[in-house]
């Protein structure tokens, strides 16, 4: 079993509070994602659980045992950093061997082949072996540096945005091959990542961060469509989700009047709960489609084409909205463009606090 609870873990340095009062629970063999921007708190959450840094307040368990005071060797938990840590000179078998070479250890040298071994057919690195790793690509010593945790057998993989210097193309095929990796070990791995695209396509959970605070945890589809504020609801997804200040008044939105306004249908008006008065209106921009005939207008201010579809923006008075398209839709810059919404998909949130006032199935 390799379960992780943190129980209100703060962590400060000097006057910066880097974790404050965060409680997460990682169940046995499964894939957690933790998300936020630059300064989020997340490598810091990390290194706590890793037992490179001792929290101020609140504990951390592994196993249902509190390790908050334990030094990182008694943990037995693996960590994969953002630059590989590779020992230059040496082989890739050599790299791989160094881990288990250790006196706490006390692993035998067929063990050591075997795990190596192991290993390396494994990340398909095998022919890799005898080559020093300052003659690898950035994904082979990527590989090579996850082999290193894997020939330790530990309970728990912590990768610190292993992928983020590599480029998009290997990034795509190594997401894929890392969420194989942990299914086929049934290790249990807490990923970081500021990369919302890496969040969403390997975690089967996850925790957004902010400043610190655990601001949402949830599946990706509850993360992309029960967003619980604003800054969830634009962290994640690609475009951005559409936000606009409104009002609601006499079962209308009005976000600029005459322009961009539209009636409440009677199941919104029933989740709204006779909410009246200042709101921020959100909507993702596959929700919203082309309609000839009727709904709201804009002109085209700009056109992405991004091969299996289009990125159009419509200028609606003062404001900007995307709308994503099918590849084949006719679009001109400056054209009249007719759509219309799927009310069902729209958020309401609190103007001020941000707070989602809809809860979406």
């Amino acid at each position: 079993m390799a379960q992780i609870e943190l129980e209100n873990v703060t962590k400060r340095f000097g006057n910066t509070t880097a974790v404050k009062n965060l409680s997460i629970q990682i169940q046995d063999q499964e894939f957690f994602a933790l998300l936020g921007p630059t300064g989020a708190g997340k490598t810091t959450t990390l290194r706590c659980i890793a037992g490179l840094e001792k929290p101020e307040q609140g504990n951390i368990h592994i196993d249902q045992q509190n390790v908050t005071l334990w030094g990182p060797a008694e943990r037995d938990v693996a960590l994969v950093f953002q630059y590989y840590s590779l020992y230059p000179h040496y082989t890739v078998r050599q790299n791989l061997e160094f881990p288990l070479k250790s006196k706490i250890r006390k692993t035998t040298p067929a063990q050591i082949k075997q795990k190596v071994s192991e290993a390396a057919r494994t990340l398909q690195i095998d022919h890799l072996l005898d080559r020093k790793t300052d003659k690898l690509s950035g994904g082979e010593m990527q590989r090579v540096a996850i082999g290193r945790a894997i020939v330790r057998d530990p309970k728990i993989f912590l990768m610190d945005e292993p992928l983020s210097n590599l480029d998009a193309k290997l990034r795509e095929g190594l997401r894929a091959e890392l969420k194989g990796l942990q299914m086929n070990l049934g290790a249990t791995f807490l990923y970081v990542t500021h990369d919302q695209v890496e969040a969403m396509t390997m975690g089967e959970r996850i925790g957004v961060l902010k400043k610190g605070q655990l601001v949402q945890i949830g599946t990706p589809y509850d993360i992309y469509n029960n967003p619980v504020n604003t800054y969830v609801a634009t962290f994640v997804g690609t475009p951005t989700m559409n936000l606009f200040k409104g009002f609601i008044e006499k079962k209308r939105v009005c976000i600029q009047k005459d322009l961009f306004e539209f009636e409440l249908d009677p199941p919104t008006l029933q989740h709204l709960d006779g909410f009246a008065g200042e709101i921020t209106v959100g909507i993702r921009p596959e929700d919203l489609s082309a309609s000839p005939t009727h709904g709201l207008e804009g002109r085209i201010y700009g056109i992405e084409n991004m091969g299996m579809g289009k990125i159009i923006t419509l200028k609606i008075g003062d404001h900007l909205l995307k709308i994503s398209a099918d590849a084949k839709q006719d679009a001109q810059i400056d054209a009249p463009f007719r759509f219309q919404l799927k009310q069902e998909k729209i958020h309401f949130f609190n103007t001020e606090t941000g707070e989602n006032l809809l809860k979406k199935s």
